[in-house]
């Protein structure tokens, strides 16, 4: 068999590979030596294949189709820095558990380490933050070197999704000429002895004798918490619902845990622990016995300091997997098992309520009161980022995706976002916390057509504005809620703020750019809010319209941090007197 039919032969293995394992869609990055990869996904019918310019916008794009798609995105480059830009999506991925298939064209074997042009290390390029690394062997022809192309795809996807999921690099040397040949005959037929098998994953629940004890051990208690932070469970609201009313249990709900939203009972739910659990005299008087914490470390600060000051509660931390997110260093215990199932089968062993109502009671009057005053609205109120998110609750569509940004768009969604029956997906990337890549994330999650709504600030929109081209040349239907307050807001919130001599340079980093010039680079509309009437109809309009919509909402920096130490005195001074009796 001659080289070519060789390289297309081996590469239409891998390929067939990947889609039998279970991917749909790759991402791909332009480039020459990943030629034959490329141009072998564009060729197959059965996987879709994107075109992003940008490599670190790619790799980004990819994981957010991976997060709406709760599965395996495959993801393509050329060798060389190319593969060096996928890096901050890569430990994104790793961090927040979610499944890409990277997959990075190099130089072959006699190129390596001689010189030879865009020839860099590759091999374990991502070091810890892949789940798994193999170097693809050279293509060969043999029947043996083609099913070990097949199954190795599949093995890929296996390695993603078994366990936690998380990012798998593959690394495919390759040598000149790059040129498949479609034409050859029989080149996707399947084969009749073997098949590449999507993986079969088990739930786990808990054993009926551990759960005795652990109900048991609750029984002990009458004050305690369900905590809830980010996770994407299918079943997750209706299964935590029931277990908060056969409990008894407040549930501390983070927005990214996707039990603010949708149309299950909501009773339970606090929204606004955020606010209250900003001061020392309410946390004080607040000691729950229990907690039982589901999915990761929630977003709030004020309740991470919280866990720190509590008279070592049972904490209890449900994972679907074996990992360690317990960032306050504090006793934990662990569970291992199906989150869903494991909230139905401790509901459905529990005779009676173990909390206290009047624990219940007490917190759900503080959110009652926590959250009327968050919502108020002054008359004399300007423009600001906490009644964006409150007027956003309003207006974005049902069956939808709201994509926030980090820093202080999603501090504002935690605090300011409630609870709604609309169905609305509620994702960020909180696994490393990065400002980079968000648009590109945010316009994967819509690659399927659903309509996606992103909050982002003025810096992490600067980083990622060629981001905006997929949109352009997919329209794509996003609208982007821009809050400019021109700079990096979240630092007047910190100790930074307090050295006035060299903040504006190295924190508050200004930037003066006027951003509809780029909009409409790519093919947006622009619409600048002058008014919450104005933005409101921006945003129905935005919904009404397909394609890219940017609606800018201009706030003032300064005039931010007062506006939020206001409404969180507001709450502190009226809970406070409301524990005082």
């Amino acid at each position: 068999m001659e080289h070519t039919e060789t390289l297309t032969r081996y590469m239409a293995k891998f390929v067939q590979g990947l889609v039998e394992a279970g991917v749909q869609d790759v991402v791909i990055s332009p480039g020459s030596r990943s030629t034959p990869i490329a141009m072998t996904c564009a060729e197959y019918d059965k996987i879709n294949h994107w075109v992003n310019l940008d490599e670190r916008s790619a790799a980004f794009f990819a994981l957010g189709m991976a997060k709406e798609q709760r599965g395996p995105v495959a993801l393509v480059c050329t060798s060389g820095t190319a593969a060096a830009n996928y890096y901050p999506a890569v430990i994104e991925a790793f961090y927040s558990r979610v499944p890409l298939i990277v997959l990075t064209a190099d130089r072959p074997h006699e190129l390596r380490d001689v010189g030879a042009p865009q020839a860099i290390e590759q091999l374990s390029l991502y070091g810890d933050y892949v789940k798994w690394f193999h170097d693809l062997a050279l293509p060969e022809g043999s029947r043996k070197m083609l099913r070990y192309a097949r199954t190795t795809a599949g093995r890929a996807v296996q390695e993603a999704v078994l366990g936690n999921d998380g990012p798998v690099h593959i690394n495919l040397p390759l040598r000149e000429p790059l040129i498949p040949d479609f034409s050859l005959p029989g080149l996707w037929e399947a084969d009749t002895d073997s098949k590449v098998l999507t993986p079969a994953i088990g739930k786990r629940g808990i054993d009926r004798n551990y759960l005795d004890s652990l109900i048991k051990d609750l029984k002990r208690f009458t004050k305690g918490v369900i905590v809830c932070g980010p996770q994407m469970d299918a079943g997750f609201g209706d299964a935590i619902a029931y277990l908060a009313k056969r409990l008894g249990a407040p549930v501390l709900a983070d927005p990214l845990s996707q039990l603010r939203a949708n149309k299950y009972e909501k009773n339970n739910i606090i929204e606004t622990y955020d606010a209250i659990l900003k001061h020392d005299e309410i946390k004080g008087a607040l000691q729950p016995e229990f907690i039982i914490r589901f999915g990761a470390m929630p977003v709030s600060k004020p309740y991470l300091q919280w866990l720190t000051t509590l008279n070592s509660p049972l904490h209890l931390i449900v994972e679907q997997e074996a990992g360690y997110r317990e960032p306050a260093g504090i006793e934990t215990a662990a569970i291992y098992a199906d989150p869903v199932i494991f909230a139905e089968q401790l509901a459905e062993h529990l005779d009676e309520p173990i909390v206290e109502n009047r624990w219940l009671e007490t917190w759900k009057d503080m959110n009652r009161v926590a959250k009327d005053l968050l919502l108020a609205e002054s008359p004399e109120e300007g423009m600001n980022e906490g009644h964006a998110v409150v007027q956003l609750a309003e207006v974005i569509p049902d069956q939808s995706i709201l994509y926030v940004g980090n820093s202080m768009p999603i501090r504002d969604v935690d605090t300011f976002f409630m609870t709604t029956p609309k169905e609305i997906d509620i994702m960020a990337n909180r696994g490393a916390n990065g400002i980079d890549g968000v648009v590109s994330a945010a316009l994967g999650t819509g690659a399927r057509g659903k309509p996606v709504t992103l909050l982002i600030g003025d810096l992490s929109f600067f980083h990622d504005m060629n981001g905006l081209l997929i949109a352009k040349q997919k329209n794509l239907n996003i609208t982007i809620v821009l809050i400019n307050n021109d700079g990096g807001g979240i630092f007047s919130y910190l100790p930074q703020a307090s050295h006035p001599d060299h903040y504006e340079e190295l924190f508050g980093t200004p930037m003066g750019i006027e951003f509809q010039p780029f909009v409409e680079a790519y093919g947006g509309a622009y619409h600048l809010a002058k008014s919450w009437n104005d933005y409101t109809n921006a945003l129905a309009n935005s919904y009404a319209s397909p394609g890219l919509s940017v609606i800018e909402v201009r706030t003032v920096r300064e005039e931010n941090v007062p506006y939020h130490k206001a409404k969180w005195e507001s709450v502190k001074e009226a809970i406070g007197k409301q524990l005082k009796g």
